[in-house]
């Protein structure tokens, strides 16, 4: 009786534990706020915590807004969210920064955390 209890408790661990990794998987490709930021630094340089917390906060209110949407009508209204997300960054930034943001942003890497376009 006792190891069947041990078996049990260890079962329900394993299921536990594998929770996070499954819904880390089903939200494939979607970067946290803190890897954008940090994606953007690595375009700009650094950032000034003003800047990280305004940037955050852009990032923040997308999420929300895209989630609102039903998921049919994503992938239609997904492009302009971007662009204006994209806008709010840069106005946040410093005129060089946001030289080097637009610049990352053309390559394919701007804010929202897509892949790059191939050349």
């Amino acid at each position: 009786m006792k190891s069947l209890k041990v078996i049990i408790a260890a079962v329900a661990l394993s299921v536990m534990a594998s929770a996070p990794f499954a819904q880390a998987q089903e939200k494939k490709g979607a970067m946290t706020p803190e890897q954008q930021i940090a994606r953007i630094e690595q375009a700009v340089g650094s950032l000034t915590a003003a800047q990280k917390e305004k940037i955050t906060a852009i990032f923040a209110k997308g999420r929300e807004e895209m989630q609102q949407i039903p998921k049919e009508e994503r992938k239609d209204k997904m492009g302009p969210m971007m662009k204006k997300q994209r806008e709010q960054v840069s106005a946040v930034l410093t005129p060089d920064q946001r030289k080097k943001y637009e610049a990352m942003a053309k390559e394919g890497g701007g804010s929202g955390g897509g892949k790059k376009k191939k050349n």
